[in-house]
């Protein structure tokens, strides 16, 4: 396929959030693949922050990590499983990062003494790092989201970005508005107006959909796509229905039965590539609506509640990877939301814990939850339940066992009680004196890091290889004052760093419970469903296990 300038694909939201802009970005962009172009995927964040790493997960879900350690916005985990690939930090962009890359400009003399405006100074940042993204990744075509919905003042400056983009390259801009059509019960019909609306605010900023995509919770009727292609200006095929569906890996497909991926190259003037081949991505569609038996997990968190709502987001890449591994071994998954805080209550029955074929307790930072948390593991320690930690979920595996095997009775991590008698978990020495200078950017470990896994532990039987990349987000660490004593109380450390510092992964043997690890890493960053993270799969085995039993 002859190489030609790259495409941009840019898709809006319209009506409200929440609409699943980023799965219908990511299915596109899946369907582009399908034809056998290059595709990268970029996700435009509109609030000032400069990345995710510092909001709480409960105001805008969870911080996914890039191999290269950027703290993005959840989407580009959506990119990354759909695609199949590894995306790096310029794919993701903020207002915050904008400005700062302009602000850094303008101190360094780049702009040659003139007036810094947003037009087009701003607005060249954001296309230039668009255009950049094409070139790093070597792109056909280029996959934009943009964040927050049409009309926000928030997201103007980079729908004057697209709307600039395509004025300068006509032939290579696509825009897509992905949008709400609701179907109010009193009514009894679906209604466009909001869809109308949507459309129309764009049209205010220069910007006229070429493709429009309607959400609902059925199929779009012929009436309705008729009634939107004539007040949204554009033709009857260009309106895609996006119905709710089962599962967010049937969205491909449901777009490829819509024709989108014929008319996004037809309107690209991109040849079709060959057939769209999605036969694996079938194959994998069939496996999730064939599982019918159930595997039961409780996730033990703190970051569920948002007001009288569950939010889920915040452990999106937990839940997205136990469903790879489950639908991989043709189960499927129920996951129950555990608020941790209920088992610091000390008449609290852990029995109820029984229920469960696996637990989980995830990623997290501060002390809300901890100790109920902790006593969540030493149940599922004592009681063989199979148990996966990841990330802070480990360093409290490992504080429970030094407590109750080891006695250790005040051991504690220097993140939640830096006087505590035994720091198992805490700083290295340099991260203290980064610390000191309030440099607490660099005391995180952020990103892909090599792991060398012992032969004979349940870690190499998992991931059937001695060396390893996985992705982190942490800065305390397994104290190596107290290894020795960890390990005599058969503790093992079945993953190190490569200099043997670092302890990446605990566990213990199957003569002492079947399944029972956790990783300082988080393995849920580098699963997709067409290759499940191999811990999730060592669970789930264990879990069925458990269930023969």
């Amino acid at each position: 396929m002859s190489k030609q300038s790259p495409k941009y694909i840019f898709v809006f939201g319209g009506v409200m959030s929440g609409i699943g802009k980023g799965i219908s970005a990511s299915s596109i962009a899946k369907i582009v693949q399908a034809h056998n172009y290059k595709v990268t995927s970029i996700k435009i964040d509109p609030y000032v922050n400069v990345d995710a790493g510092t909001m709480n997960p409960t105001e805008h879900g969870e911080v996914f990590v890039l191999a290269d350690g950027l703290e993005t916005d959840q989407d580009m985990g959506n990119y990354e499983r759909f695609l199949n690939i590894k995306l790096p930090g310029s794919n993701y962009m903020t207002t915050g990062s904008v400005y700062w890359k302009v602000l850094n400009n303008e101190r360094n003399l780049k702009y040659k003494g003139k007036c810094v405006q947003i037009i087009p100074h701003v607005t060249d940042e954001v296309i230039q790092t668009i255009q950049k993204s094409a070139v790093k990744n070597d792109a056909d075509v280029v996959v934009i989201e943009v964040g927050g919905t049409t009309g926000d003042y928030e997201n103007v400056l980079f729908t004057e970005a697209a709307r600039q983009l395509k004025l300068r390259h006509p032939d290579d801009v696509l825009f897509v508005m992905i949008t709400f059509v609701p179907y109010p019960v009193k009514i009894g019909e679906m209604k466009t107006k909001p869809t109308q609306q949507a459309a129309r605010s764009l049209n205010e900023a220069g910007v006229q959909p070429d493709i429009i995509i309607a959400r609902g919770e059925q199929e779009i009727d012929k009436k309705r796509k008729e009634k939107i292609a004539l007040f949204c200006n554009i033709r009857e095929e260009a309106v895609i229905s996006a119905p709710d569906a089962e599962s967010i890996y049937e969205i491909p497909l449901n777009f490829e039965k819509d024709g989108l991926s014929s008319t996004v190259l037809k309107k690209l003037g991109l040849k079709n590539g060959g057939e769209c081949d999605l036969d694996d991505w079938r194959k994998m569609v069939k496996k999730i609506k064939n599982a019918k038996e159930e595997v039961r997990i409780g996730l033990v968190g703190k970051y569920f509640g948002t007001g009288d709502c569950v939010l889920s987001d915040s452990y999106i890449s937990v839940i997205e990877a136990l469903k790879h591994a489950a639908f991989d071994q043709g189960k499927k998954p129920v996951i129950d939301w555990i608020n941790a805080e209920k088992f610091e209550v000390e008449e609290t029955d852990l029995a109820e814990l029984d229920k469960y074929d696996a637990l989980i307790v995830p990623g997290g930072f501060g002390s809300r939850g901890i100790e109920g948390k902790i006593n969540v593991i030493k149940y599922a320690r004592e009681n063989k339940i199979p148990y996966l930690g990841l990330c802070y979920g480990m360093q409290l595996m490992v504080i429970e066992y030094a407590r109750n095997v080891v006695g250790l009775k005040d051991a504690n991590t220097a993140e939640i009680n830096p006087d505590a008698k035994y720091l198992v978990v805490d700083l290295m020495p340099e991260q203290k004196e980064k610390m000191k200078n309030s440099d607490y950017g660099a005391t995180m470990r952020l990103g892909e890091y090599p792991c060398e896994i012992k032969a004979g532990t349940l870690a190499s039987e998992a991931y059937k290889t001695e060396n390893i990349m996985e992705r982190h987000r942490h800065r305390y660490e397994v104290n190596p004052e107290y290894i020795k004593s960890l390990e005599d109380a058969n503790l093992i450390f079945s993953g190190q760093s490569p200099d043997g510092k670092l302890m990446e992964i605990a566990e213990l043997s199957k003569a002492e419970h079947p399944f029972m690890l956790g990783s300082q890493f988080h393995p849920e960053f580098t699963s997709s469903p067409m290759k499940p993270n191999p811990l999730f799969q060592a669970l789930i085995r264990a879990s069925i296990e458990k269930i023969k039993k």
